[in-house]
């Protein structure tokens, strides 16, 4: 579906069709595979697809 292999919390939404909040809770939870550059929280493609087969928890 991507051609990127990094998303943005932006991008992330359109891809799962949630809120930019949920993301953040799910970061500020540990929900989802995440990592940090400085402040940006960015997400690899292949870790959320993985992470969506696995049930989302």
């Amino acid at each position: 579906m991507q051609n990127k292999t990094v998303l943005s919390v932006t991008e992330l939404t359109e891809v799962l069709g949630v809120s930019s909040d949920s993301i953040y809770a799910m970061v500020r939870e540990k929900q989802i595979p995440h990592f940090r550059v400085r402040r940006r929280i960015l997400f690899h493609y292949d870790a959320v697809e993985t992470w969506i087969r696995q049930g989302g928890s």
